[in-house]
C-alpha cells in the first residue's frame, strides 16, 4: 500500500455476491483509513422502524423544525452508536474532518444543532459503523468484493439510500446491471 489514507473520503461499494448479507449493495463512506485500520459509515440502507424524530425523542431532544428523515444502517459495529456524516459548513466538539470533503460527528451537539436549525446544511444520520483492523481492508481490496469510487455530495447527501449504490457505480462509469456475482480465473 503506497498511501495508507487512499480510501478516506471515498465511497466503498459492495459488489454483487460479496458473501456477507450485512453488506449486500452496501455504500460505505470511508472516514478514516490508515496503518491501524479503517472506519466507514454505511449510507446505503435505511433502518426500518426508526426515523430521525424517533431517535431525537429517545435522546430527549426536541425535534424543532428538523425534517423527519430516515436513519441509516451505518454498519455492524456498535449498532447503538450514532454518527452524522455532514457537510463541512458545521463543526463541533469531536467533529472529524474527512479529506476536506465531509465532517463526521458522533456527539449529541450536532443533533441539537440540527433540531435548532443551526446544524450543517447537509447531513445523513446512521447507527453503527463498519470497521476493519490493521491491513484488513487493504487485503479485502485485493479480492473480489469491493469497488472504490469518489464520494460526490450529490450521491452522499442528495440521493436516496435506494439510489446511492447504482448512482455511485454509474458515476464511476460502470453500469451495475452488467456486474456479475461470479468470479473466475484467466
Amino acid at each position: 500500500m503506497t498511501d495508507a489514507r487512499f480510501l478516506t473520503g471515498k465511497l466503498l461499494l459492495a459488489m454483487p455476491g460479496i458473501g456477507d448479507p450485512r453488506f449486500d449493495h452496501a455504500v460505505i463512506a470511508i472516514c478514516a483509513h490508515d496503518e491501524q485500520g479503517a472506519l466507514g459509515v454505511g449510507i446505503g440502507h435505511e433502518l426500518e422502524g426508526i426515523s430521525f424524530h424517533s431517535l431525537l425523542t429517545q435522546l430527549g431532544i426536541e425535534a424543532g423544525d428538523a425534517p423527519d428523515v430516515p436513519v441509516h444502517y451505518g454498519g455492524p459495529v456498535e449498532p447503538a452508536r450514532g454518527f452524522v456524516l455532514h457537510s463541512t459548513d458545521w463543526g463541533g466538539d469531536g467533529t472529524v474532518q474527512v479529506a476536506n470533503q465531509w465532517g463526521l460527528t458522533s456527539t449529541q451537539d450536532i443533533l441539537k444543532a440540527i433540531a435548532a436549525g443551526r446544524g450543517p446544511s447537509r447531513w445523513v444520520v446512521a447507527l453503527g459503523y463498519a470497521g476493519w483492523g490493521a491491513g484488513q481492508l487493504d487485503d479485502e481490496m485485493h479480492h473480489h468484493g469491493w469497488h472504490v469510487t469518489a464520494g460526490p455530495d450529490a450521491i452522499v447527501f442528495e440521493a436516496s439510500a435506494e439510489e446511492r449504490w447504482a448512482r455511485a457505480f454509474h458515476a464511476s462509469g460502470i453500469d451495475p446491471r452488467l456486474l456479475s456475482t461470479a468470479s473466475g480465473t484467466a
